[in-house]
């Protein structure tokens, strides 16, 4: 994962936890609404008959996601793993458990098999000619048959772009349209389904969120991700 030099900010929490926050403040929700949306609404489309078993939090940051995980996995051993040494460290402090572990690194660890892999605004941080090599070495570490969920911020979308340029340790990263992610997971070998939005109303208008399981193959929402599948 030397391909993604984390931002200072990941090494502290309460810095990363209070820029992020802060700059979410205009969507009228928190970090945590979109993380629990994001990992529902995949659970919802793995379905109960797709199940994980071991979970790898790609990118895992402070590792709050990765306790989510396995929150929404149960059945679910879940592994974080991200290149910043003090993320990790307070991630395990925070989230460690006996089903819950976490890992640092400049590669994955070698002979490491995973039936999903979860990846959340980590590509963007990637320079875009070293992304393919990072998709093959997910691909590499799935069984087959195993999901890799791509999200990413929608350059597509006005708000996700105002709230990118409001944040310290994205205001220099490089946004991937659904396109391009598509064309990455084809060209790293998976099986590509369709594109999937979340987050289309911010607060103000959250009595139209039950429109928005009916708009989610627009991609025009704040993220989207793709559920691809190794074969």
């Amino acid at each position: 994962m030397t391909d993604r030099q984390p931002p200072p900010a990941f090494e502290n929490r309460s810095e990363y936890e209070f820029d992020l926050n802060q700059s979410l403040r205009i969507s009228g929700e928190n970090s945590q609404y979109f993380l629990r949306g994001r990992v529902l609404d995949l659970a919802n489309q793995l379905g109960p008959n797709r199940t994980p078993s071991r979970i790898l939090d790609y990118g895992c940051g402070t590792g709050d996601t990765t306790a989510f995980l396995a929150e929404t996995f149960p059945q679910a051993d879940v592994i974080g793993f991200d290149p910043a040494e003090g993320a990790i460290r307070d991630a395990r402090s925070h989230h460690g458990s006996d089903r819950v572990h976490f890992e640092f690194g400049a590669e994955l660890p070698a002979g490491e098999r995973f039936d999903l892999c979860y990846v959340n605004g980590v590509f963007h941080h990637i320079e875009p000619s070293k992304r393919g090599a990072v998709v093959r070495r997910i691909h590499d570490s799935l069984c087959v048959g195993g999901h890799f969920a791509l999200m990413e911020n929608n350059p597509w979308n006005i708000g996700a772009r105002i709230i990118m340029s409001r944040i310290e340790f994205d205001r220099d990263a490089i946004p991937l349209s659904p396109r391009e992610a598509e064309r990455l997971l084809r060209d790293g070998g998976f099986e590509c389904g369709k594109v999937r939005s979340l987050f289309f109303f911010p607060g103000p208008l959250a009595i139209f969120r039950f429109l928005e399981p009916s708009l989610a193959r627009l991609p025009l929402g704040a993220q989207y991700y793709y559920l691809a599948t190794k074969t």
